[in-house]
């Protein structure tokens, strides 16, 4: 792969991933990125280590993290160049880890129910980071046969409306981004793709929403994204001063067909997205206000 490309979009054993976060920074170093982010769900636990690993590796790795946040469907808001450290994020992040905790036991217990040889100890252990989800109950129905695929255990069984889901207390799309910017962050909207569902006048609507809550870029390129979307969500970015990032929602063996750094096989994030993510980065630090050219 040409050596400016990157991927901005990973997940690793800190959360929902098969693979660490030392791991991956130097596999992305192998398929020839320029860089990568490390955006675990509702956790930073992995950034330390896959920082140490950049340096080593020779690669940029920008400290990232996913938060789910309330809404009809599917909305996550990515944040980039948080202060990790910072004992607010920490503590706001382990309050969204405690309502997972909370939720997972129920989704053991309708297994359960439906038939299924299943405990919270074995899903604990697929899990191995300090994130329990839905992938590591899919990772121990597949293992123990119930199931052939993680897809299908979401769409059989785990899936929102399916019999074994619960619905998570998430926080508003507001507090996810007031999240990300408290610690010096900036808040971006993943795969946008998943919150069309009402029409594009509706979605507009809403992006307008969170531009106004302090959103400050949109992931257009994405693994499962359209040419003919990516290039909306571009046009998109343009009209409402946004920041366009990208990248695979690479998972490791729990998305086998997601590639590090190529997604389904066509993706392709050019460094300039980060480069001007960077310079925003760096006037908003500065105390300048936020421009996107």
């Amino acid at each position: 792969m040409d050596s400016d490309f990157i991927d901005l979009h990973v997940h690793t054993t800190a959360s929902d991933g098969t693979m660490t976060p030392e791991r991956i920074v130097f596999l992305a170093a192998r398929c020839g990125l320029k860089a990568v982010a490390i955006t675990d769900h509702d956790t930073v636990e992995g950034l330390a280590e896959a920082l140490q690993a950049g340096e080593k590796a020779g690669i940029e790795v920008v400290p990232g993290v996913e938060i789910g946040v309330d809404y009809p469907g599917e909305m996550h808001i990515l944040g980039y160049y948080m202060d990790h450290r910072s004992s607010r994020l920490s503590r706001d992040l382990a309050q969204l880890r405690e309502s997972r905790d909370r939720r997972n036991p129920r989704m053991a217990a309708k297994l359960r129910e439906l038939g299924f040889d299943i405990t919270m100890d074995e899903v604990a252990r697929a899990a191995g980071g300090t994130v329990v989800g839905r992938p590591h109950f899919a990772a121990v129905l597949k293992k123990k046969g119930y199931i052939n695929s993680v897809e299908e255990a979401f769409d059989r069984y785990l899936g929102a409306g399916r019999p074994a889901y619960v619905k998570k207390d998430k926080i508003s799309p507001a507090q996810g981004i007031e999240m990300i910017t408290g610690a010096g962050g900036i808040p971006v909207l993943a795969h946008p793709h998943y919150l069309r569902a009402g029409g594009r006048e509706e979605f507009e609507e809403l992006l307008r929403a969170l531009c106004g809550s302090g959103l400050m870029g949109i992931e257009a390129y994405y693994s499962t994204h359209s040419a003919t979307e990516t290039a909306y969500f571009c046009a998109l970015a343009k009209t409402n001063g946004l920041l366009v990032t990208g990248g695979s929602d690479f998972h490791g063996a729990n998305k086998p067909e997601i590639k590090l750094g190529r997604g389904l096989g066509g993706l392709a994030v050019g460094y300039n997205l980060l480069a001007k993510m960077k310079e925003v980065k760096k006037t908003r630090d500065a105390g300048g206000t936020r421009t996107v050219s």
